[in-house]
């Protein structure tokens, strides 16, 4: 079965203003420059997302969604659903929009903006493997992850986590396992946060 036509995939985006979005990039390529960089991948993650034949695709923007990239982007992707990611760390804000959507979708994935090794063949097989799983996760080379997809809405796997530290999947796999998950891990991918990373962009990329 096609599990592509029963997962919602909800893309989490921060607004790409100079010195809020990015930052940690500012050194090599400006604030401007970093903004920049993350309308980019924002886009891509987006165009990738409504390729991959989801039911739906949900853009959750922070601290709002009123930036003029947002609407660009819903107007470019007929049947984009703009949502907001709300108050809380990133453990409550994704906890909050998954459990959101797995009121009315048996199957939900959360992907961030930064892993532009994220295409749709990895997508399809992050939404194949919820069939048989009751979550699964593409892990980051940093440590963290780039994907969760989950099933049922699950609070353990999101509240105190230290997020954006390299213990962050270790942590999730000791607490899957403590909860008595069924899971599967994917390849690990880049996520693209610090001037090192710059070296995964695709091709051209660099600005």
């Amino acid at each position: 079965m096609n599990r592509r036509a029963s997962t919602v995939l909800i893309v989490f985006a921060k607004a790409p203003v100079a010195g809020l979005a990015k930052t940690r990039l500012t050194p090599a390529l400006g604030a401007d420059g970093a903004a920049a960089l993350a309308e980019r991948l924002m886009a891509h993650a987006v165009a990738v997302g409504m390729s991959a034949g989801f039911a739906e695709v949900e853009l959750c923007a922070t601290p709002d969604a009123s930036h003029p990239s947002f609407a660009r982007l819903a107007t470019r992707h007929a049947g984009l659903r703009l949502g907001v990611q709300g108050d809380g760390d990133l453990g409550a804000r994704m906890h909050r929009a998954l459990t959101r959507r797995l009121a009315d979708h048996p199957c939900a994935l959360l992907i961030g903006t930064d892993a532009p090794a994220l295409d749709a063949a990895v997508l399809e097989c992050a939404a194949q493997a919820l069939a048989d799983h009751d979550a699964v996760f593409v892990p980051a080379l940093d440590g963290g992850y780039a994907l969760v997809g989950l099933t049922r809405a699950r609070a353990e796997l999101f509240g105190d986590m230290a997020w954006s530290t390299p213990g962050v999947m270790a942590e999730t796999r000791t607490r899957a396992r403590r909860a008595g998950l069924r899971w599967r891990e994917l390849a690990a991918v880049a996520d693209i946060d610090e001037p090192a990373d710059l070296v995964h962009l695709p091709a051209g990329w660099r600005p």
